[in-house]
């Protein structure tokens, strides 16, 4: 059986672009061995609250148990609880070419915006942000993923663990496997509520479990352009009609694309897409909300993934191990 591997930062709160670019494409993959992580040592690029990482984190757990994932069947953790990771990365790092890692997507937009700022190119990049390729190539190649559904924008650092596996497997024999990307063409870009990709750096995020009257008052920002009731507009450039095709039935998209064509208001259009997103989610966030009240539970939930995940990586790095001559 194939084992899917992915993982989420957290770093704030959970919103529509998160749920269609990572959870959902992630949970749709049911044929799978699942391994799901809560990226929290990543996140300390970033995030310098302790109090505020660890209740992240719980809000992380509860959100995949929300969506269906069953800690009988699947594999739930967080980063930090597996140690096997960080000495695999240790290893990565001596078949890592330091070129990949000035060519990554994160190493170079932090360049470009110094650049544009007039500062030196490394101003305020720490080394975590530097090799976090390298890390994210560990967290996939310890515990043996196969599969990894990312977004378009982690495509690269799937790649450079591909790359990875590959140079150490040249060098050391067949002992990590090779991970294959998954791409969801469909929510490879969610839009936010101004239209650019929804991510909380823009502040034109809806968040996933939104009270209805927030949804509603999130919904009815979402930018349009000018044209009014009665005059035909374009749905394939509008983000109300982008967002309503990932929650609506096959049958419901068309009849608003058709309403499109022949002049629906854009109050009517966010209206059939506020009734689609509450329709698919509501019965999410009361469940949300239950296990978000029992966080002893979620942490059990997660020790006891720990466990399991640990002795998946136990086995990776006892095979890394015997092949580099440290074991």
């Amino acid at each position: 059986m194939p084992t899917l591997l992915s993982g989420i930062k957290p770093t704030g709160t959970v919103h529509l672009g998160n749920y269609l670019g990572f959870f959902r494409p992630a949970l749709r993959l049911t044929e799978e061995r699942r391994l799901l992580f809560i990226a929290d040592v990543h996140s300390l690029n970033t995030q310098l609250d302790p109090e505020r990482l660890r209740s992240l984190s719980l809000d992380l757990a509860a959100t995949f148990l929300a969506l269906g994932v069953d800690p009988e069947r699947d594999i739930l953790y967080r980063q930090s609880d597996i140690p096997e990771i960080f000495e695999v990365a240790c290893v990565l790092s001596a078949v890592t070419p330091k070129g990949a890692m000035n060519r990554a997507h994160a190493y170079k937009a932090a360049v470009a915006g110094n650049r544009e700022a007039g500062r030196p190119d490394d101003d305020a990049v720490n080394m975590g942000l530097y090799t976090y390729p390298v890390l994210m190539s560990a967290d996939i190649l310890a515990l043996g993923g196969d599969l990894v559904p990312v977004g378009r924008d982690q495509q690269q650092h799937v790649e450079i663990a591909r790359d990875l596996a590959i140079a150490f497997n040249h060098r050391y024999g067949p002992v990590l496997r090779v991970p294959e990307v998954v791409v969801d063409e469909r929510t490879a870009t969610v839009p936010g509520t101004d239209g650019r990709k929804m991510s909380k750096s823009y502040d034109n995020v809806i968040p996933l479990f939104a009270t209805p009257e927030e949804l509603r008052r999130l919904i009815a920002r979402i930018r349009t352009d000018s044209r009014g009731p009665g005059e035909p507009k374009d749905p394939d450039t509008c983000p109300v009609f982008s967002l309503h095709r990932n929650f609506a039935t096959p049958a419901e998209v068309d009849d608003l694309r058709r309403r499109y064509l022949e002049g629906i208001g854009y109050a009517e259009a966010k209206a059939a897409l506020l009734a689609a997103v509450d329709r698919e989610l509501a019965p999410v966030r009361e469940r949300y909300l239950a296990l978000r009240a029992d966080e002893a539970g979620l942490r059990r939930a997660l020790d006891d993934g720990a466990g399991r995940a640990r002795e998946v990586a136990g086995e990776t790095v006892r095979a890394v191990r015997r092949a580099v001559g440290t074991g």
